[in-house]
């Protein structure tokens, strides 16, 4: 990787963190300047504004998410256990986050509700993508006999990740793993009930 690609993964990476621990619009350019280590015009040579930079650490976590998840799916035998790897991945939030301060698009989606239209299209697109991958990891373990025919595939998949989301919402706010363990034992369960 050359210089200016590694200055820029710095940025990215440092930005990300304090981003996802204390909200898009609370953290100051100057922050970002002390947690890198670089000046201010360092970073606008990267990035064109605070909102492109924003925009891009939303991006680079979500991809580093998202591929997670996906490897996580595809190293999983069945659509059994391929599901049971996306709650694992979900679950392990207590112990182990993939992130510091929570679920990057949960932070995001609060956050850019009303207020911040373009981190508000990231996160509908990740989610669009995530929602996606779940359809189709349920559809074929329709068709491959391993899920019953009559499953709502949209259903489920929205089932999957809300509960999960929620989840993992409630153990940042409430400093328990109690709904987090709840909610995974129950969406083992509901799989459980669909398998053939």
């Amino acid at each position: 990787m050359r210089n200016p690609e590694l200055t820029r993964l710095r940025i990215l990476e440092k930005s990300s963190v304090l981003f996802n621990l204390q909200g898009y619009k609370a953290t100051s350019l100057s922050e970002i300047c002390k947690a890198s280590k670089l000046t201010k015009g360092a970073i606008y040579k990267h990035f064109k504004d605070k909102s492109e930079l924003e925009s891009e650490a939303l991006l680079f976590m979500s991809s580093k998410m998202v591929t997670e998840v996906a490897d996580k799916i595809s190293s999983a035998k069945g659509a059994q256990k391929k599901l049971y790897a996306v709650i694992k991945y979900f679950a392990r939030y207590h112990t182990d986050p993939p992130f510091e301060g929570g679920c990057p698009l949960m932070n995001a989606s609060i956050e850019a509700d009303d207020s911040n239209p373009e981190l508000k299209l990231i996160v509908q697109k990740v989610m669009d993508g995530m929602h996606l991958n779940l359809c189709h990891v349920i559809s074929n373990g329709i068709k491959h006999k391993q899920i019953k025919k009559n499953t709502d595939i949209k259903g489920l998949a929205s089932i999957i990740i809300s509960s999960l989301e929620g989840a993992v919402m409630m153990l940042k706010m409430m400093d328990s793993d109690h709904h987090l363990k709840a909610t995974t034992k129950y969406l083992k369960s509901e799989i459980k009930r669909i398998m053939i």
